[in-house]
């Protein structure tokens, strides 16, 4: 039986093990959705990849990625199989970076990264569908920013254990890490229940009753508002998706331990992503999702102008801790945006998809515009000119802050219980 809106005969319709399942899910996909993830720059730059060839791997994995991305949220909208389509991703992505790691040959190397990126594109819509149809409208920003505090634990997890596993063991440690994460998720998936997913809630249909059902695809390119959530992204993720590889790559070839080096400079802002996401209900109750949203983005300036202004490594700590506020903030704030923009009509998948895949063009544009820097002035003239661009993002959002949130509509929303 599927969901449906308040109680069945006196029974919650989120069971225990669904709930506890999702956190566990998140948990172990920190790992197992990215692959080598933020390691990939470091270890493929002492394998003897230039900054611009990083750059240019990763904008064109990504850019290919991101082409199917809305494909991906349409699919998400449409199937009961959401499920599966996160464990069919988990066992591609992991294949994948296997191979990179034990064949770190350009023909390889850029097939996996491809095929991450096609593959990963239906992670962040599936998972984001997923839990609007456990636990409806009404908790949904509360539940996402659940999602992300055990996502975040899970990388820290992830970064202790590499570290340890590279000392203990070199790179095969690494390598049955990857495959315990992917287990672990695959079994988190089979532990939810998919009688309590609301597949009607989970597209954005809480507020619609069935009729007319889903609207037409142009909803989304008539909301004001989500146009300019994806514009705003695509210019904040366009500042600060390099800086983080960057850092990465400078201290890892200063002190040739790519690995321990960039499980110290990730676990900082993973870390801060922790305190974010268990602060982030608070915040958007009291202070509300606007000031939220801008507090996110006015870290990312003041993380540019540190990153380019000193050069030792203590620099790391603040710098990644703004990547912390910035980019964890925004990770929960942006689908409570659009979910906000789209409730009623049936197409908050492919339209949150959309905004992903906005974004992500400005993340996988930096990427070979920062590596071009790097090569022609500096590490520091790439954060300048990231932190630049940062307060763009900022403008556009003060202009136009009333278009893109909306007031939240929970009162109309189901009532469902408390997820823990």
């Amino acid at each position: 039986m599927q969901a449906q809106a308040g109680v069945v005969r006196g029974q919650p319709l989120v069971s225990d093990r669904s709930i506890v399942a999702l956190a566990v899910l998140n948990f172990f996909l920190a790992d197992a959705r990215d692959g080598l993830g933020p390691f990939l720059d470091a270890f493929l730059a002492t394998n003897g990849w230039s900054p611009f060839s990083l750059g240019l791997i990763a904008t064109v994995g990504g850019l290919i990625g991101l082409a199917v991305t809305p494909l991906c949220g349409a699919i998400v909208d449409g199937t009961t199989w959401k499920r599966a389509l996160i464990a069919g991703a988990v066992v591609i992505v992991t294949a994948a970076a296997l191979v990179t790691l034990v064949f770190p040959n350009p023909v390889m190397v850029w097939s996996g990264q491809i095929g991450t990126a096609v593959v990963g594109a239906i992670v962040g819509p599936a998972l984001a569908g997923l839990t609007l149809g456990l636990v409806g409208e009404r908790l949904f920003s509360h539940q996402i920013a659940r999602n992300e505090f055990w996502n975040h634990g899970g990388n820290v997890a992830s970064l202790v254990a590499i570290y340890v596993a590279v000392s203990m063991f070199g790179e095969p440690g690494v390598i049955g890490l990857m495959l315990f994460t992917a287990v672990g998720s695959i079994a988190a998936i089979a532990f939810i229940d998919p009688n309590r997913i609301d597949h009607k809630v989970a597209r954005g249909l809480a507020q619609d009753s069935g009729e007319p059902g889903p609207s037409g695809l142009k909803v989304l390119f008539e909301t004001r508002g989500l146009i300019l959530l994806g514009i705003i992204m695509l210019a904040f993720h366009f500042a600060n998706a390099p800086m983080s590889r960057l850092i990465a790559q400078q201290f890892s070839l200063e002190l040739g331990t790519p690995f321990r080096t960039t499980a110290i400079i990730t676990g900082v802002s993973q870390m801060a992503m922790i305190c974010v996401a268990a602060a982030a209900p608070f915040l958007i109750a009291r202070l509300g999702l606007g000031a939220v949203m801008l507090i996110a983005l006015l870290a990312l300036p003041v993380r540019g102008l540190l990153a380019g202004s000193f050069d030792g490594f203590w620099v790391v700590y603040p710098v990644q801790f703004l990547d912390g506020i910035g980019a964890g903030l925004l990770g929960i704030v942006t689908p409570v945006a659009a979910e906000r923009l789209l409730a009623g009509t049936g197409r908050f998948n492919v339209g949150f998809a959309a905004v992903m895949m906005v974004q992500g063009i400005g993340a996988s544009l930096s990427n070979i515009v920062a590596g071009w820097l790097v090569t022609n002035w500096s590490y520091a003239v790439s954060h300048y000119v990231g932190g630049a661009i940062a307060v763009a993002a900022i403008v556009i959002f003060a202009m136009f802050r009333n278009d893109v949130i909306r007031d939240s509509a929970d009162s109309k929303s189901p009532t469902r219980p408390q997820a823990a």
